[in-house]
Parts: structure tokens; C-alpha cells; sequence
């Protein structure tokens, strides 16, 4: 392959392969090459062409094609190969484009290459309403042969961004849609080893002709040389919107005057400081702002809520012991959460009943008694809306004074300003509530740990019916022992993973990660785990974790170790080229129980709930602070009893943890005192 506008000196860092793309190059591939953006080549760098117009469209800008001429809309191929008159050999191909709805048996061309004395495309990129198709010219045919690469069920014409990588080499092809799982296809005749390009023209949205024009607007259009595309643009949060190269006119588009008016700075508007607590931020305070004293921090209220404009980074300095708060009973769970409007509240799963469990609202900076509920054995909360409704399940372990299983979601009663009943289930020794939301629907998952003696049993799915108003069975999940779900979505897709405890004989057994695909849970990934109580996701920077608390190893069929409940719990990071979570780093913990996620400032922290060493609840609980390369490393000891759960929550005032106990009906909030 000869280069392209090569950057002399550039390292060799080879083919990083796509997310499971089965595209491989030869172990040597020449010097890194530039990414070739053909959309900017058609404008000049005052503006757009003729024929070329700039539109907004979600927050994003790209260029629609207006061109009732397609040689307008054209530019020579010499002008992106200076020096060598062949295509590249092994390429990625990124587009990031906007299109409208497609009629059911039309094609759209994003772009062709063409040769002035030929009809025929030498490469090309079109779409129809559920296909994608690459074009390009075979000359080792006799005469020459037009091939197609189709991939299908494309869903493109939904009027929303999307950035695609296609990636070529040799007989293989790999297209990924917004950062997921690649669509591979491998074909017998593979992409030209020499495709010349002498006299050759590209043109943009069309193939020389106004059939099949382009309908809709394109972003980005780049052509990166002998290496994937798909690491470079797959890194960034907004994946559909990341940029490898966009033509400046789109960078940046200038705010126009209303009128012809000139811009001026509103030297009259009433701008005015509040200094103290939050105040409120509605359309009345607009455009105010907000001095927050103790965070020293500036805020600018957008008609909603208050927008951070200047704040001084905090760092951990130390915990301090808050509040004791008193539970009904011991505490297997907590969950905290805000009621908009209302306040902020902590719900605990206490152990006995009567008395049942609390809801606890903040008040005057403490948690203060605001409701009790009915429960039996419970083991955790869940807090979720659907729409403007919200509620609050309950997992119950136990059967009630009647005989019957069930756990209870609650709603929130705007009028009586409570939680009321709202829908029973029927449970199996429920450990935990799961609520999530996928393509718009509302899902709530539980998970039954046993019935009876037999651990192992199917957890439950359920789909929010809005007809019915109810939570109706949509899928089961044969689980062992299990304790816990944990929801996360990374780009398009979405995962559930359950942590497996016991089967009847060991707690060394596996616990899996499933994917939703096609309408249902798939699954993904299974992973060795000891007694796993817990599984928390966590993001930092661009990397996605998976930490699982392990609480102890037993298996009936080999000798006791020396000591079950001292044991690593680890914690995984998806590696996007191999599909899946690898081992990232193992941390001693005893009986773990519970993981947490919580930052200050720009540092992020682990808290693990550490219950019994073998010897003795009274044992500390650890936070770990993230060193980066180091990975987690122990930054304070907590004292705990029976440690359960923990969740970080702020207010306001600053920064707490609220850890239950299993052990004693006594909770703690910490506060996190920062410099």
C-alpha cells in the first residue's frame, strides 16, 4: 500500500481489531497514516459550497446536499492522494450521518468513487431502510466485476445521529453502528490489493446521477488508512457524536442576530448573587446565581436547576461519625433517594416484624423517622419512577402472619404524602429488587433465593404493563442462592448481572453476566465467584468496571480452608476487543457484603461492606481510593458491626455514607470531611 498524505516518523501501532470484528492484518503493517477527511475537501475554507447548505438537527450540525448538478457535489481523488494513484489496501471508512425516512425500495448513496471513463463505481457506501451496502471494483475479473458487501438490518432512517466504522481487509468486513457488537462478513473475493484511482472522482451523496441522491445530512466522512477506526472513536461517552475529523464549518456554528441586530451584552439585566443555603431555582430565578459558601462553588440557575459555573475541587480528607440512627431492628439494606419536591429520604430493610421497616426523611441535616412499613425479614429496597409515578419495592424473605410470600411495591401518594400498597408479587426468599428501562419499557427484576431447601430456582423478570398499570412476568433466569442484580447499559446495549451464592453444595460456582438481545436476556459472560453477595458498576473516565463482593468459600465436597470468610473479592474491566470483562484486580476483604462507588472532587473511592473475619463482626470496612495505574488502594479503615450495605448520598451540606448493620439495630452516617 503507498501512502497517502503519510506523516513521516509516525509509530507503528499496528490493526486494533473492532469490538470482536474478525478483521486481522499481516504482523507488519507500514506507518500509521492520517485520517483522510473527504467531506471537507468539497468546501472551501471560507464556508460551505454551492449547493451545500449547513443545518442543525440535535444539538449536532452537518451539511445537506442541495446540488441540482451531482459533478457539483464532486472532487478529485489526486486531491486526497498526492502521491500514489492506488487505493488503500486495508482501510476503515467512519460516517457520521443523520438520515431521514427511506422509502421501502430506495437506495441512497453516501458517497462513490468513480473513474471519468467508466459508468461503473469503483467503491462506494449506500443504504437502504434496514441494509447497509459497500461497493467496489474487482480488476483482477476479466474485464473487471462489480462487487456488494451487504449487511443487514441496518436501521439508519430514524432521523437520529449515527457514526459508523467500516473496516476492510482483504475478504473481510466489519461495520459497527454507534460504538456496538460488529456485523462481520467475510466474502470469496476479497477488496483489491490494487485499485487504481487515476482519473477518478469522488462524489458526494450520488453516484453521477440524481437517482438515488443523498435525502439527509452528513457530519463526517473519513477515509483513516491501514489501521481500525474503531478504538479512536469508540472511546468517547458520546459515541454517536465522536469527531475523528469534521470540516470546521461544523465545529463551530456562530449564533445569529435576531434581525440583522448586532450582539450586544444585556448591560441592564438584573443579575443577582443569593449567598447560604440552596435556594430555589425556577423560571423566576433564571439567569441568577448562587454562592455556595461551604463547597465554595458558583452556580447559574437555567429556569430548573443549578448549573455548576466555578467550583473548587474537593479532596477526601477524612470520615467522621454523623448520626447513629436507630433502626426498628437489624438493617440487611438501605436505599436512598430523593422525591422531587419532597426531600430526601432513606428507607431501611429491617430484619424483624413487627415492628417492620422505616423510612427515614432528612431533616434539619439528621435522618429523622417518617414512616413505617409492614415487612417480613426484609433484605433491600428498590426506588424507581415509571413516568410521573413512583415507587418503592420491597424484597421479603419471610411469609407473613398468614402463611403467604409475597414481596410489596409501594407508591407514592402525592396526596397523603406516604407510601401506600400498590401491588403484590409472590417471592421466593426475595434478596433484591432491580429496576431498569430498555427501548422505553420499564422492567422490574427480583431475585429469589430459595424455596424451600432448594437454592436453586428461577429469578423473575417483570414488564411494566401501561394498559394494566401492573408488572406482569416477561422472562425467568435459573439462579443459585442469589443475592443480588445489578442493571448497566454501555452504548446501545444492555446487561444484567446476577450474583449467584449457592447452589445446596458450594458457594464456588459461577455467576453470569446476560445481555439483552432480540427481546430478552442472552447470556454474555459467566464468572468464577465465591459466595457473591453483590456486583457493582462503575465507570471512570471512558473504562467500565465490574466489581463483585465475594463473602465466603465453602464446597461440601473438599476440606474446609483455614478460613472461609477471608477472601479476595475482585473487580473486572471490560475489554472491548476480546467482549468481555477481564480479571483487573483482587482485594482482600472478609465476608464482603456490599460494594460502593462514590467520588469527591475529581477522586474516585470503593467502599466494601467487610461483615465477619471468622472471629468477629466488629471488624473495619475499607475505602479505596483509585491511584490509577496502582489501581484501588486502601485510603481509610471504618469501624463497622455486621457491616451489610452502604450508599453515598449528598446533600447540600456536603458529602455521607450510610452503612446498615445486620448485627445490632443501630446504622451510621458518616460525613466526608474534605480540604
Amino acid at each position: 500500500m503507498c501512502a497517502a498524505r503519510a506523516g513521516p516518523g509516525e509509530p507503528v501501532p499496528g490493526w486494533q481489531p473492532a469490538f470482536g470484528a474478525a478483521v486481522t492484518l499481516p504482523a507488519r503493517v507500514p506507518a500509521e497514516l492520517r485520517p483522510l477527511d473527504v467531506l471537507a475537501e468539497l468546501l472551501p475554507g471560507s464556508g460551505p459550497a454551492r449547493g451545500v447548505r449547513v443545518l442543525q438537527a440535535q444539538g449536532l450540525s452537518g451539511l445537506q446536499l442541495r446540488a441540482s448538478r451531482p459533478r457539483a457535489l464532486a472532487f478529485p481523488a489526486s486531491r486526497l492522494f498526492l502521491h500514489c494513484d492506488r487505493f488503500p489496501e486495508e482501510f476503515s471508512i467512519i460516517v457520521t450521518l443523520r438520515v431521514l425516512a427511506v422509502p421501502t425500495k430506495r437506495n441512497e448513496y453516501i458517497f462513490t468513487l468513480m473513474a471519468e471513463e467508466s459508468p461503473g463505481v469503483l467503491l462506494g457506501l449506500r443504504y437502504s431502510p434496514s441494509k447497509l451496502h459497500f461497493l467496489f471494483w474487482s480488476p483482477e475479473r476479466a474485464g473487471g466485476w462489480q462487487n456488494r458487501v451487504t449487511f443487514r438490518n441496518v436501521s439508519l432512517a430514524d432521523s437520529r445521529w449515527h457514526t459508523l466504522v467500516l473496516a476492510v481487509s482483504g475478504p473481510s468486513f466489519s461495520l459497527s453502528v454507534d460504538c456496538g457488537l460488529p456485523k462481520d462478513v467475510v466474502v470469496e473475493t476479497p477488496f483489491p490489493a490494487s485499485l487504481s484511482v487515476r482519473r477518478a472522482s469522488f462524489y458526494l451523496g450520488n453516484r453521477r446521477r440524481r437517482k438515488g441522491f443523498f435525502t439527509g445530512l452528513l457530519r463526517q466522512l473519513v477515509l483513516l488508512p491501514g489501521a481500525d477506526a474503531t478504538p479512536r472513536i469508540c472511546t468517547a461517552l458520546n459515541y454517536k457524536a465522536t469527531a475523528l475529523s469534521i470540516p470546521a464549518v461544523l465545529q463551530d456554528v456562530p449564533v445569529k442576530a435576531v434581525s440583522n441586530e448586532v450582539l450586544k451584552y444585556p448591560h441592564g439585566t438584573n443579575m443577582k448573587v443569593t449567598l447560604g443555603s440552596r435556594p430555589p431555582c425556577t423560571k423566576q430565578e433564571k439567569a441568577q446565581f448562587w454562592f455556595n459558601a461551604s463547597r465554595r462553588g458558583l452556580y447559574l440557575c437555567d429556569g430548573s436547576a443549578w448549573i455548576s459555573m466555578l467550583e473548587v475541587k474537593q479532596r477526601l480528607d477524612y470520615v467522621e461519625e454523623y448520626q447513629d440512627l436507630v433502626t426498628n431492628s437489624e438493617t440487611m439494606g438501605i436505599e436512598v433517594f430523593t422525591i422531587p419536591r419532597v426531600g430526601l429520604f432513606a428507607a431501611t430493610a429491617n430484619r424483624h416484624s413487627p415492628p417492620g421497616s422505616a423510612i427515614y426523611k432528612w431533616t434539619d441535616g439528621k435522618f429523622v423517622l417518617y414512616q413505617n412499613i409492614p415487612t417480613y425479614q426484609a433484605q433491600s429496597w428498590k426506588y424507581f419512577t415509571i413516568g410521573k409515578k413512583i415507587f418503592l419495592a420491597v424484597a421479603n424473605f419471610e411469609q407473613n402472619d398468614k402463611g403467604q410470600e409475597f414481596s410489596v411495591i409501594y407508591k407514592w401518594s402525592h396526596r397523603k404524602e406516604k407510601f401506600v400498597t400498590y401491588q403484590r408479587i409472590t417471592t421466593h426468599s426475595a434478596r433484591d429488587w432491580e429496576a431498569f428501562v430498555i427501548e422505553g419499557e420499564a422492567f422490574l427484576a427480583v431475585v429469589n433465593h430459595r424455596e424451600g431447601n432448594n437454592h436453586n430456582i428461577d429469578s423473575v423478570i417483570y414488564r411494566w404493563n401501561p394498559s394494566t398499570g401492573l408488572f406482569e412476568t416477561n422472562q425467568t433466569i435459573p439462579t443459585s442462592g442469589a443475592y443480588d442484580w445489578e442493571f448497566f447499559a454501555i452504548g446501545p446495549y444492555s446487561f444484567l448481572a446476577v450474583a449467584n451464592t449457592f447452589n445446596g453444595t458450594s458457594t464456588n460456582i459461577y455467576s453470569h453476566i446476560y445481555i439483552w438481545l432480540s427481546g430478552s436476556f442472552q447470556l454474555f459472560q459467566s464468572i468464577l465467584t465465591f459466595g457473591a453477595a453483590d456486583w457493582e458498576v462503575f465507570h471512570i473516565g471512558d473504562r467500565v468496571f465490574l466489581a463483585v463482593a465475594n463473602s465466603h468459600s465453602y464446597d461440601s465436597r473438599i476440606p474446609a480452608p483455614s478460613n472461609f470468610y477471608a477472601i479476595n473479592s475482585s473487580i473486572y474491566e471490560l475489554n472491548i476487543t476480546a467482549q468481555m470483562f477481564v480479571k483487573f484486580q483482587d482485594l482482600l476483604t472478609y465476608s464482603a457484603l456490599d460494594w460502593e462507588f462514590f467520588s469527591v472532587g475529581d477522586d474516585y473511592f470503593l467502599v466494601v461492606a467487610n461483615s465477619f473475619d471468622g472471629f468477629t463482626f466488629s471488624i473495619n470496612s475499607i475505602i479505596y481510593r483509585w491511584q490509577g495505574y496502582e489501581g484501588f488502594v486502601a485510603a481509610h479503615r471504618l469501624p463497622t458491626v455486621g457491616c451489610r450495605d452502604w450508599e453515598a448520598f449528598n446533600t447540600t451540606e456536603g458529602s455521607y455514607l450510610l452503612y446498615s448493620s445486620a448485627k445490632e439495630p443501630l446504622s451510621k452516617v458518616l460525613k466526608l470531611k474534605t480540604t
